[in-house]
């Protein structure tokens, strides 16, 4: 075998594992820099709706979702419940819900899709607080006349189990009503409405 074949037959081989190593080089450099034009996990799970369980909540009680960092209110509300919201219209900001704070499909007297669920965020609309669920009738350091709602502690705004404001407090307005829809009877699904 000649000096010139030997020469052609390696430039051959050296020119060909050159090539394969580049190709598998620009792979693995562009693979993160594609991976990098998708949103991260965190930017996705800070918008993404959030299913909720609420097969297991007892008449009356209250489950704390988080969904985009906030907390999330569903209240499962009495028969009686239901019964005393409208005789709070008096002494309520909004008791129609003009102020579009929730979707229009809870643009009604109970601002939700199911009467016997509530669903708001749990951020009093005067400065962000918390407010804390108090559903008994007539406590002593809440009066007479407070048949359950809401009572946020930093300054004293309430809030009735619609989760609209009363007149007299620092509050400006209801509590905020997120979209959501139900996905069965079980399954409630939070920052979603399947109209967009």
């Amino acid at each position: 075998m000649s000096a010139t074949a030997v020469n052609k037959t390696r430039r051959r081989l050296l020119v060909a594992a050159t090539s394969a190593v580049g190709a598998v080089g620009a792979g693995f450099a562009l693979v993160p820099f594609v991976a990098s034009m998708n949103p991260s996990a965190r930017a996705r799970a800070a918008g993404a709706p959030v299913e909720a369980d609420i097969s297991k909540i007892e008449p009356g009680a209250l489950l704390r979702v988080k969904w985009r960092g906030k907390p999330v209110w569903v209240v499962h509300r009495t028969p009686k419940m239901l019964e005393m919201l409208a005789s709070n219209d008096p002494k309520l900001v909004d008791p129609a819900s003009e102020v579009p704070q929730q979707p229009e499909y809870c643009q009604n007297p109970t601002r939700s899709i199911k009467p016997e669920y509530l669903v708001a965020i749990g951020i009093c609309t005067h400065l962000g607080c918390s407010p804390t669920y108090r559903p008994e009738f007539a406590p002593e350091d809440l009066g007479a006349d407070w048949k359950g709602g809401f009572f946020c502690p930093c300054h004293g705004s309430r809030f009735d189990l619609a989760a609209r404001v009363f007149k007299g407090v620092p509050a400006p307005t209801n509590l905020v009503i997120p979209k959501h829809t139900y996905l069965n009877d079980t399954t409630l699904l939070i920052g979603e409405d399947g109209t967009a």
